[in-house]
């Protein structure tokens, strides 16, 4: 198992920007994440950066982290999206690594905390997110914050 960056290893954009948009993109927000990914390639900016967690080559999973995951709690920065892993490959511990290879990315970014928004209860708290509130998305619906201290 290996996670690689797109921003450092390009040559998996296409394969990156599939495997996001299938997970998590619906026809219209498709080109959210082809856009995201490939400007991420060349940015000035730290962020975003987004992971893919490979298996002999075959993506079973991934991850971002970004500014904003599209909630109003516009105050906390970085923020870690889109976290997934093949049911395949759930209960291995590999959603704890991709989460921890990022919280170690931000740390090295110079950040001090990594933020989440989620409807999932117990997991994040297992791995160090406290929860912080709650925050509110565009589209009116409204998910739990939290956030883990980078120690």
């Amino acid at each position: 198992m290996k996670i690689i960056s797109v921003r450092s290893r390009p040559e998996y954009a296409e394969q990156a920007i599939s495997y996001f948009q299938e997970k998590w993109a619906s026809d219209m927000t498709k080109m959210l994440y082809q856009d995201a990914i490939n400007r991420s390639i060349d940015a000035l900016n730290p962020l975003p950066q987004w992971y893919i967690l490979l298996n002999n080559d075959h993506i079973i999973g991934c991850a971002g982290l970004i500014t904003n995951d599209f909630i109003s709690r516009m105050e906390l920065y970085p923020w870690l999206c889109a976290l997934y892993i093949e049911s395949d490959f759930r209960g291995q511990g590999l959603a704890r690594q991709l989460i921890e290879h990022i919280a170690l990315e931000a740390k090295l970014l110079g950040f001090s905390k990594l933020h989440l928004c989620t409807d999932l209860e117990g997991f994040y708290e297992r791995v160090g997110f406290l929860l912080d509130g709650v925050g509110y998305h565009p589209w009116g619906e409204f998910s739990s914050v939290y956030s883990r201290i980078l120690v």
